[in-house]
């Protein structure tokens, strides 16, 4: 098959697009590199903010669109899958469903969708935009609200996920929220991996080494405004036991780099699934802390591997997990194989390519 891939979030269109190269279809992926963590692409489409950089993309948009015609599939990673307004999307949108064959809508991060299901239905004990049955007033949770419900945002998405064949949602939460509103079309994929064959890196010392990356734009958000103090205070309580090390807004491979000597990675406070980065980070024997729900273990039909250290979204939570794991320091090496395990066992990206190829070829029973 002929599949282009449309935008980035953290690595998932082209660790998806090995895969689907590895079962021998041909891909494109074309995005912006998802900023300034620049991962690979076929077809770089990056938007400068300088005075005509608008314009320079739009023209540099328009001479692309020729050779994104004649592709069995379309797979979009966000309704604004372009760094133009959604009033500019739609129509490329209706050029690209003219001039292909089935659209994807991949539920993969931020969307009218999430952030309407998730203020209204809430069907999560906690989310970005609500804890229980009160809404967040973060700024982040506000201004996502105020950029995604009512305007041509929503419409936008609106359209796509009404035209869409299937839409993918890549963690549990996402899943649960789209399939309110589309339950026959909604199909949950886990995010692929490429699994890695070394050994959990040993302990130096026998130190409990952390690492936590920030963006700053999305910290409170997120809840690293929560977690790093919380590993601040439990790394000053054990100066001789616990080093934390933190990387802020930094290309993917400075941040794998800086995080490969790791014991355990802390992100995504507010998550049920381990997102990209925890994966990962499990696929090279580092624990995450974060988001390990029973649901997102249910949904994967996994009884009995638990690697992931699951914390709820307040403080001492946090800080009792990592208090957890100096006083169980020996405990490490076996959270540390099952880390891999579970990365080989459900996101290896042949395994998740091939449920991709299914949903190409309208074979959604089989997923």
């Amino acid at each position: 098959m002929k599949i282009l891939l449309l935008g980035e979030y953290s690595n998932v269109h082209w660790t998806l697009s090995e895969g689907l190269r590895r079962l021998g279809h041909q891909v494109t992926v074309l995005s912006n590199g998802d900023f300034w963590k620049d991962y690979p692409r076929d077809i770089d489409l990056q938007r400068s903010y300088a005075k005509w950089g608008g314009i320079s993309y739009m023209l540099k948009l328009y001479s692309l669109l020729p050779r994104l015609r004649g592709y069995d599939v379309v797979q979009l990673i966000n309704p604004m899958f372009l760094e133009i307004k959604a009033e500019r999307i739609m129509p490329v949108y209706e050029y690209l469903k003219r001039h292909n064959g089935k659209v994807i809508l991949g539920a993969f991060g931020m969307d009218f969708y999430w952030a309407d299901v998730c203020c209204k239905e809430k069907p999560l004990r906690y989310s970005d935009f609500n804890i229980g049955q009160n809404l967040r007033t973060n700024a982040d949770a506000l201004k996502e609200r105020t950029d995604w419900i009512g305007t041509a945002k929503e419409h936008l998405n609106r359209v796509i996920a009404e035209e869409a064949s299937t839409i993918v949602a890549g963690l549990y939460e996402y899943y649960a929220c789209y399939r309110l509103r589309y339950p026959g079309k909604t199909v949950f994929i886990p995010y692929p991996i490429v699994p890695k064959k070394q050994e959990p890196l040993n302990r130096h010392g026998g130190k409990l080494r952390l690492f936590i990356g920030i963006n700053r734009s999305r910290s409170a958000f997120k809840g690293t405004d929560i977690m790093l103090p919380a590993a601040q205070e439990v790394a000053a309580r054990h100066p001789d036991k616990v080093e934390l090390k933190v990387a802020c807004n930094i290309p993917f491979k400075q941040y794998y780099k800086m995080m490969a000597d790791s014991d355990a990675l802390l992100d995504q406070l507010y998550s049920y699934t381990p997102s990209m980065n925890a994966l990962e980070a499990m696929s090279r024997g580092i624990i995450c802390i974060g988001g390990g729900e029973p649901e997102s273990y249910d949904i994967l039909h996994e009884d009995r591997l638990r690697p992931i250290i699951n914390v709820e979204p307040n403080y001492k939570s946090v800080v009792d997990a990592l208090e957890g794991l100096v006083a169980h320091i020996d405990g490490l090496p076996e959270l540390k194989s099952q880390s891999m395990e579970y990365i080989r066992k459900h996101h290896d990206y042949i395994k998740v390519a091939k449920k991709y190829e299914q949903i190409y070829y309208g074979n959604t029973k089989s997923i």
